[in-house]
Protein backbone atom coordinates (compact mmCIF):
# COMPACT_ATOMS: atom_id res chain seq x y z
CA UNK A 1 0.00 0.00 0.00
CA UNK A 2 2.51 2.44 1.16
CA UNK A 3 4.67 2.67 -2.05
CA UNK A 4 1.29 3.38 -4.37
CA UNK A 5 0.87 6.18 -2.22
CA UNK A 6 0.85 9.68 -4.68
CA UNK A 7 1.27 13.02 -4.33
CA UNK A 8 0.41 15.68 -6.64
CA UNK A 9 3.58 17.47 -6.78
CA UNK A 10 3.41 20.85 -8.97
CA UNK A 11 6.49 20.65 -10.80
CA UNK A 12 8.29 18.17 -13.12
CA UNK A 13 11.93 17.20 -13.74
CA UNK A 14 13.75 16.42 -16.19
CA UNK A 15 16.19 12.62 -16.45
CA UNK A 16 19.24 13.07 -17.59
CA UNK A 17 20.33 12.09 -20.74
CA UNK A 18 23.51 9.89 -19.54
CA UNK A 19 21.02 7.10 -17.46
CA UNK A 20 21.95 4.28 -19.51
CA UNK A 21 25.71 4.51 -20.20
CA UNK A 22 26.31 5.61 -16.43
CA UNK A 23 24.52 2.63 -14.87
CA UNK A 24 26.46 0.12 -16.45
CA UNK A 25 30.07 2.01 -15.28
CA UNK A 26 28.49 2.30 -12.17
CA UNK A 27 27.34 -1.30 -11.58
CA UNK A 28 30.91 -2.50 -12.29
CA UNK A 29 32.32 0.34 -9.71
CA UNK A 30 29.90 -1.00 -7.36
CA UNK A 31 30.93 -4.67 -7.48
CA UNK A 32 34.64 -3.74 -8.01
CA UNK A 33 34.87 -1.83 -4.91
CA UNK A 34 33.12 -4.82 -3.10
CA UNK A 35 30.15 -2.23 -2.31
CA UNK A 36 28.38 -5.29 -2.86
CA UNK A 37 30.19 -9.32 -2.51
CA UNK A 38 27.39 -11.77 -2.79
CA UNK A 39 25.46 -12.12 -5.94
CA UNK A 40 22.05 -11.79 -3.90
CA UNK A 41 23.39 -8.55 -2.71
CA UNK A 42 24.23 -7.50 -5.76
CA UNK A 43 20.73 -8.10 -7.76
CA UNK A 44 18.87 -6.69 -4.55
CA UNK A 45 21.18 -3.44 -4.75
CA UNK A 46 20.28 -3.40 -8.92
CA UNK A 47 16.68 -3.69 -8.12
CA UNK A 48 17.21 -0.63 -6.27
CA UNK A 49 17.65 1.50 -9.30
CA UNK A 50 19.67 4.18 -7.71
CA UNK A 51 20.97 4.59 -10.86
CA UNK A 52 17.42 6.45 -11.91
CA UNK A 53 17.72 8.64 -8.40
CA UNK A 54 20.48 10.11 -9.06
CA UNK A 55 19.80 10.82 -12.99
CA UNK A 56 16.14 12.46 -11.81
CA UNK A 57 17.93 14.24 -8.90
CA UNK A 58 20.96 15.29 -10.39
CA UNK A 59 19.95 16.11 -14.24
CA UNK A 60 22.21 18.35 -15.59
CA UNK A 61 24.93 16.32 -14.53
CA UNK A 62 28.00 15.38 -17.40
CA UNK A 63 28.28 12.03 -18.28
CA UNK A 64 31.03 11.47 -15.81
CA UNK A 65 29.92 13.29 -13.21
CA UNK A 66 26.62 11.23 -13.54
CA UNK A 67 28.68 7.94 -12.76
CA UNK A 68 30.26 9.54 -9.88
CA UNK A 69 27.34 10.63 -7.80
CA UNK A 70 25.50 7.02 -8.47
CA UNK A 71 28.60 5.97 -6.72
CA UNK A 72 27.93 8.00 -3.66
CA UNK A 73 24.57 7.16 -3.70
CA UNK A 74 25.55 3.11 -3.45
CA UNK A 75 27.73 3.63 -0.14
CA UNK A 76 25.71 6.37 1.43
CA UNK A 77 22.44 4.08 1.00
CA UNK A 78 24.59 0.45 1.89
CA UNK A 79 25.73 2.01 4.78
CA UNK A 80 22.70 3.20 6.11
CA UNK A 81 21.84 -0.56 5.78
CA UNK A 82 24.72 -1.83 7.95
CA UNK A 83 23.17 -1.99 11.26
CA UNK A 84 22.29 -5.18 12.67
CA UNK A 85 19.65 -5.76 15.32
CA UNK A 86 20.67 -9.54 16.12
CA UNK A 87 23.83 -7.36 17.00
CA UNK A 88 23.88 -4.21 19.33
CA UNK A 89 27.52 -4.28 19.61
CA UNK A 90 27.85 -3.35 15.86
CA UNK A 91 26.73 0.02 16.53
CA UNK A 92 29.91 0.98 17.82
CA UNK A 93 31.80 -0.48 14.07
CA UNK A 94 29.14 1.75 12.72
CA UNK A 95 29.90 5.13 14.48
CA UNK A 96 33.78 4.10 14.33
CA UNK A 97 33.25 3.92 10.41
CA UNK A 98 31.07 7.18 10.31
CA UNK A 99 33.74 9.23 11.90
CA UNK A 100 36.02 8.17 9.64
CA UNK A 101 32.99 9.07 6.92
CA UNK A 102 33.01 12.63 8.15
CA UNK A 103 36.73 13.27 8.71
CA UNK A 104 37.26 12.61 4.75
CA UNK A 105 35.97 15.89 3.33
CA UNK A 106 38.28 17.20 6.34
CA UNK A 107 41.64 15.84 4.89
CA UNK A 108 43.22 16.91 1.84
CA UNK A 109 41.50 15.22 -1.34
CA UNK A 110 42.37 11.37 -2.04
CA UNK A 111 44.15 11.12 1.55
CA UNK A 112 43.54 7.21 2.22
CA UNK A 113 41.33 6.59 4.80
CA UNK A 114 42.72 5.53 8.58
CA UNK A 115 39.61 3.38 9.20
CA UNK A 116 39.89 1.04 6.20
CA UNK A 117 36.57 -0.95 4.52
CA UNK A 118 34.67 -0.69 1.48
CA UNK A 119 32.45 1.77 3.21
CA UNK A 120 35.57 4.08 3.84
CA UNK A 121 37.28 3.36 0.81
CA UNK A 122 34.42 4.33 -1.90
CA UNK A 123 34.04 7.50 -0.07
CA UNK A 124 37.95 8.41 -0.64
CA UNK A 125 37.36 7.75 -4.32
CA UNK A 126 34.42 9.47 -4.38
CA UNK A 127 35.27 12.93 -2.41
CA UNK A 128 37.98 13.20 -4.73
CA UNK A 129 36.05 13.64 -7.92
CA UNK A 130 32.94 16.00 -6.10
CA UNK A 131 35.05 17.53 -4.53
CA UNK A 132 36.82 18.86 -7.83
CA UNK A 133 37.01 22.53 -8.40
CA UNK A 134 34.33 23.89 -6.19
CA UNK A 135 35.19 26.15 -3.11
CA UNK A 136 36.32 25.92 0.03
CA UNK A 137 32.77 27.36 1.05
CA UNK A 138 30.72 24.96 -1.06
CA UNK A 139 33.48 22.20 0.84
CA UNK A 140 33.00 23.07 4.29
CA UNK A 141 28.98 23.69 3.49
CA UNK A 142 28.81 20.05 2.08
CA UNK A 143 31.20 18.30 4.89
CA UNK A 144 29.19 20.20 7.89
CA UNK A 145 25.84 18.89 6.45
CA UNK A 146 27.50 15.34 5.38
CA UNK A 147 28.71 15.28 9.32
CA UNK A 148 25.50 16.19 10.87
CA UNK A 149 23.56 13.39 8.53
CA UNK A 150 26.01 11.08 9.61
CA UNK A 151 25.87 11.87 13.22
CA UNK A 152 22.48 12.04 13.20
CA UNK A 153 22.63 8.14 11.74
CA UNK A 154 24.63 6.92 14.49
CA UNK A 155 22.36 8.03 17.29
CA UNK A 156 19.23 6.20 15.09
CA UNK A 157 21.73 3.06 15.63
CA UNK A 158 22.58 3.24 18.90
CA UNK A 159 18.98 4.09 19.94
CA UNK A 160 17.80 0.95 18.07
CA UNK A 161 21.20 -0.68 19.66
CA UNK A 162 19.55 -0.25 23.21
CA UNK A 163 15.88 -0.93 22.41
CA UNK A 164 14.80 3.08 22.11
CA UNK A 165 13.97 3.72 18.83
CA UNK A 166 10.50 3.60 19.75
CA UNK A 167 10.52 6.36 22.22
CA UNK A 168 10.81 9.41 20.45
CA UNK A 169 7.43 11.90 20.14
CA UNK A 170 6.01 13.34 17.29
CA UNK A 171 8.28 16.75 17.63
CA UNK A 172 11.39 15.06 18.49
CA UNK A 173 11.26 12.81 15.55
CA UNK A 174 10.08 14.97 12.97
CA UNK A 175 12.90 17.42 13.81
CA UNK A 176 15.51 14.26 14.13
CA UNK A 177 14.23 12.87 10.80
CA UNK A 178 15.52 16.51 9.02
CA UNK A 179 18.88 14.86 9.93
CA UNK A 180 18.42 11.48 9.05
CA UNK A 181 16.54 11.97 5.79
CA UNK A 182 20.39 13.64 4.56
CA UNK A 183 18.60 16.64 2.34
CA UNK A 184 20.87 19.29 2.79
CA UNK A 185 23.98 17.56 1.80
CA UNK A 186 22.17 16.07 -1.18
CA UNK A 187 21.06 19.23 -2.02
CA UNK A 188 24.64 21.11 -2.07
CA UNK A 189 25.72 18.43 -4.72
CA UNK A 190 23.22 19.99 -7.19
CA UNK A 191 25.66 22.79 -7.35
CA UNK A 192 28.35 20.37 -7.92
CA UNK A 193 26.06 18.60 -10.68
CA UNK A 194 25.72 21.67 -12.46
CA UNK A 195 29.18 23.89 -11.46
CA UNK A 196 27.81 26.76 -9.84
CA UNK A 197 27.48 27.96 -6.22
CA UNK A 198 24.50 29.81 -4.99
CA UNK A 199 25.69 33.10 -3.52
CA UNK A 200 26.75 32.56 0.44
CA UNK A 201 24.40 36.00 1.11
CA UNK A 202 21.60 33.68 -0.12
CA UNK A 203 22.21 30.75 1.65
CA UNK A 204 22.13 32.16 4.92
CA UNK A 205 19.19 34.27 3.98
CA UNK A 206 15.97 32.97 6.46
CA UNK A 207 13.73 32.13 3.61
CA UNK A 208 16.18 29.93 1.84
CA UNK A 209 17.21 28.22 4.88
CA UNK A 210 13.71 27.19 5.81
CA UNK A 211 13.24 26.04 1.89
CA UNK A 212 15.72 23.43 2.51
CA UNK A 213 14.19 22.66 6.25
CA UNK A 214 11.13 22.06 4.41
CA UNK A 215 12.05 20.21 1.67
CA UNK A 216 13.88 17.81 3.73
CA UNK A 217 11.02 17.55 5.69
CA UNK A 218 8.69 17.06 2.65
CA UNK A 219 11.11 14.30 1.20
CA UNK A 220 11.81 12.53 4.43
CA UNK A 221 7.97 12.20 5.00
CA UNK A 222 7.55 10.90 1.49
CA UNK A 223 9.97 8.20 2.08
CA UNK A 224 8.68 7.33 5.28
CA UNK A 225 4.96 6.29 3.74
CA UNK A 226 6.72 4.67 0.53
CA UNK A 227 9.53 2.74 2.36
CA UNK A 228 6.97 1.77 5.45
CA UNK A 229 6.08 -2.28 3.66
CA UNK A 230 10.24 -2.22 4.26
CA UNK A 231 11.27 -1.09 7.60
CA UNK A 232 7.89 -2.95 8.77
CA UNK A 233 9.33 -5.70 8.36
CA UNK A 234 12.76 -5.10 9.79
CA UNK A 235 10.88 -3.90 12.74
CA UNK A 236 12.47 -0.49 12.40
CA UNK A 237 10.57 2.20 14.37
CA UNK A 238 11.84 5.37 13.26
CA UNK A 239 9.21 6.13 10.44
CA UNK A 240 6.94 8.44 10.69
CA UNK A 241 3.64 6.09 10.24
CA UNK A 242 4.89 3.97 12.90
CA UNK A 243 5.54 7.44 15.36
CA UNK A 244 2.07 8.39 14.42
CA UNK A 245 0.31 5.15 15.39
CA UNK A 246 2.00 4.82 18.55
CA UNK A 247 1.52 7.84 19.76
CA UNK A 248 -2.46 8.62 18.71
CA UNK A 249 -3.44 5.21 19.30
CA UNK A 250 -4.86 4.61 15.77
CA UNK A 251 -4.84 2.35 13.26
CA UNK A 252 -1.98 1.85 10.47
CA UNK A 253 -4.04 3.12 7.72
CA UNK A 254 -5.43 6.19 10.18
CA UNK A 255 -1.69 6.80 10.55
CA UNK A 256 -0.64 6.21 6.92
CA UNK A 257 -3.39 9.40 6.02
CA UNK A 258 -2.58 11.83 8.93
CA UNK A 259 1.59 11.26 7.16
CA UNK A 260 -0.22 12.14 3.97
CA UNK A 261 -1.91 15.14 5.28
CA UNK A 262 1.75 16.32 6.69
CA UNK A 263 3.75 16.04 3.75
CA UNK A 264 1.50 18.30 1.90
CA UNK A 265 1.55 20.70 4.91
CA UNK A 266 5.32 20.68 4.70
CA UNK A 267 5.07 21.01 0.74
CA UNK A 268 1.84 24.08 0.78
CA UNK A 269 4.99 25.63 3.11
CA UNK A 270 7.67 25.38 0.62
CA UNK A 271 5.93 26.84 -2.37
CA UNK A 272 4.63 29.70 -0.36
CA UNK A 273 8.42 30.26 0.80
CA UNK A 274 10.14 29.83 -2.82
CA UNK A 275 7.21 32.31 -4.46
CA UNK A 276 9.29 34.53 -2.43
CA UNK A 277 12.67 34.08 -3.78
CA UNK A 278 12.29 36.76 -6.33
CA UNK A 279 11.36 39.30 -3.11
CA UNK A 280 14.62 37.65 -1.26
CA UNK A 281 17.16 38.34 -4.08
CA UNK A 282 16.07 42.12 -4.15
CA UNK A 283 16.44 42.38 -0.77
CA UNK A 284 19.90 41.20 -1.00
CA UNK A 285 20.57 43.78 -4.21
CA UNK A 286 21.93 40.47 -5.92
CA UNK A 287 22.84 40.97 -9.63
CA UNK A 288 22.51 38.67 -12.52
CA UNK A 289 24.68 35.86 -12.04
CA UNK A 290 24.11 35.74 -8.39
CA UNK A 291 20.12 35.45 -8.98
CA UNK A 292 21.00 32.88 -11.76
CA UNK A 293 22.43 30.76 -9.07
CA UNK A 294 19.85 31.22 -6.34
CA UNK A 295 17.72 30.19 -9.29
CA UNK A 296 19.46 26.80 -10.05
CA UNK A 297 19.67 26.82 -6.61
CA UNK A 298 16.22 26.08 -6.43
CA UNK A 299 16.07 24.54 -9.25
CA UNK A 300 18.17 21.66 -7.21
CA UNK A 301 15.79 21.46 -4.35
CA UNK A 302 12.80 20.64 -6.94
CA UNK A 303 14.78 18.62 -8.75
CA UNK A 304 15.37 16.76 -5.49
CA UNK A 305 11.75 16.84 -4.12
CA UNK A 306 10.12 15.24 -7.24
CA UNK A 307 13.21 13.21 -8.71
CA UNK A 308 13.23 11.36 -5.31
CA UNK A 309 9.74 10.59 -5.76
CA UNK A 310 9.08 9.11 -8.82
CA UNK A 311 12.10 6.86 -7.95
CA UNK A 312 10.84 5.81 -4.84
CA UNK A 313 7.72 4.81 -6.72
CA UNK A 314 9.03 2.16 -8.73
CA UNK A 315 12.32 1.40 -6.61
CA UNK A 316 13.03 -2.70 -5.64
CA UNK A 317 14.22 -0.89 -2.60
CA UNK A 318 10.95 -0.25 -0.69
CA UNK A 319 8.87 -3.42 -2.59
CA UNK A 320 6.29 -5.05 -0.53
CA UNK A 321 7.32 -8.56 -0.40
CA UNK A 322 11.08 -9.96 -0.32
CA UNK A 323 12.12 -13.44 -1.42
CA UNK A 324 15.56 -15.93 -0.22
CA UNK A 325 18.80 -13.75 1.50
CA UNK A 326 17.00 -10.57 1.14
CA UNK A 327 13.77 -11.43 3.03
CA UNK A 328 16.12 -13.23 5.76
CA UNK A 329 17.74 -11.05 6.03
CA UNK A 330 15.23 -7.82 6.54
CA UNK A 331 13.09 -10.63 9.00
CA UNK A 332 16.30 -10.56 11.36
CA UNK A 333 16.75 -6.97 11.44
CA UNK A 334 19.09 -6.67 8.37
CA UNK A 335 19.02 -3.83 5.97
CA UNK A 336 21.46 -5.83 3.96
CA UNK A 337 22.94 -8.70 2.79
CA UNK A 338 26.84 -7.73 2.38
CA UNK A 339 28.85 -6.76 5.66
CA UNK A 340 30.80 -3.53 4.22
CA UNK A 341 32.41 -2.62 7.51
CA UNK A 342 34.91 -5.42 7.86
CA UNK A 343 38.49 -5.26 5.25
Amino acid sequence: MPQDVRFDLPFETPVSKHLESARARHLRWVWEMRLVHSREGFEEYRSWDLPQAAARTYPHASADDMVVLMNWFSLAFLFDDQFDAGRPDRADRIAEVARELIVTPLRPAGTPPRVACPITLAWTEVWKHLSHGMSLTWQSRFAASWGRFLEAHCEEVDLAARGLEGTLGLSEFTEFRRRTVGIHHSIDAGERSRGFEVPAQAMAHPVMERMRDLAADTIGFMNDIHSFEREKRRGDGHNLIAVLRRERGCSWQEATDEAYRMTIARLDEYLELQARVPEMCDELRLDEAQRDGVRMGVEAIQHWINGNYEWALTSGRYAAAKEGAVATAELAGRGSVDDLLTV
